[in-house]
């Protein structure tokens, strides 16, 4: 019997509504589809299930953690693994090309695609945020970095590139998004007031680096700017550097909420936990 090459990961909690497709396009990968989800209360697991998915329930604790259990529990098994999100669906170019490298001698043992994002319905051309990700890799070549917010794969070996995409196709309404964005605030303003995570455990900002490192580098800098001014900095960045205006109305609403509203959200309540900190009793 043939041995499995490569196993499709995903996380998933009350993806009723997307995984069909999400799944759909990961097994055009691999037929091996291993799901972690976290007791969705709607028809994920049933679904799941019909399409032929392995499927094990598992408490979310964060991201980071929920991956790293996942990427054990396959490694000893299939020499490659590919993460994805429950809501992100591989494009045709990407497939083929995931197809074709892991037919062949695949050069690298881990490789970066792009994700594009959606808001309000609307594919983002020009807005998305981190659009680069590490999501394949070979087993023991790569693991999630240890970080509250904004979580990457990281590897030890150099990544190779994968031009095709994972369009993030998130469902959520818009006051879904904000009340995701709120607990994500919370998070990183935790992250950056907190300790800093060990070297090796996380992505390195590098200017010089692949295009992860790069955005790394440049949020480190976001953070040497002046509150207030970075988060109007960084609007103006998405909205007519990056050329968001292009996208139309939710181009304008992502830079909005993006920028101004949820980076200047983790501003406050940084300035707040400082606050509350400098007025209690040493």
């Amino acid at each position: 019997m043939e041995h499995p090459s490569c196993v499709v990961v995903l996380l998933t909690f009350n993806s009723a509504s997307i995984i069909r497709e999400t799944v759909g396009a990961a097994k055009k990968v691999s037929p091996h589809v291993f799901a972690v989800d976290s007791h969705s209360t709607d028809d994920t697991p049933a679904i799941l299930e019909e399409l032929g998915c392995t499927v094990v329930q598992r408490p979310f604790v964060n991201y980071s953690d929920q991956r790293n259990w996942a990427i054990a529990q396959v490694e000893k098994s299939y020499p490659w693994q590919l993460h994805l999100d429950a809501d992100e669906v591989l494009d045709a170019q990407a497939v083929e090309e995931i197809r074709a490298l892991l037919a062949g001698t695949p050069r690298f043992d881990a490789y970066i695609l792009r994700r594009r994002d959606y808001f309000m319905g609307r594919m983002l051309r020009h807005s998305g945020v981190n659009p680069w990700h590490l999501r394949l890799f070979r087993s023991g070549q790569g693991r999630c970095e240890a970080r509250l917010y904004d979580q990457h794969f990281i590897s030890p070996a150099r990544p190779g590139r994968i031009d095709g995409f994972m369009h993030d196709k998130n469902s959520a309404q818009l006051s879904d998004w904000i009340a995701s964005h709120n607990r994500w605030s919370d998070a990183e303003a935790k992250e950056k007031l907190g300790p800093s995570a060990l070297p090796d455990e996380v992505l390195k900002p590098r200017l010089t680096g692949d295009a992860r490192e790069r955005t790394r580098f440049i949020k480190e800098v976001y953070y040497k700017l002046p509150i207030g001014l970075r988060a109007l900095s960084y609007f103006v960045y998405r909205y007519f550097f990056r050329l968001g205006f292009l996208d139309g109305k939710e181009g304008f609403y992502f830079a909005f909420f993006q920028a101004l509203w949820f980076r200047m959200l983790i501003d406050a309540k940084m300035y707040e936990q400082r606050s509350a900190n400098a007025q209690r009793p040493h």
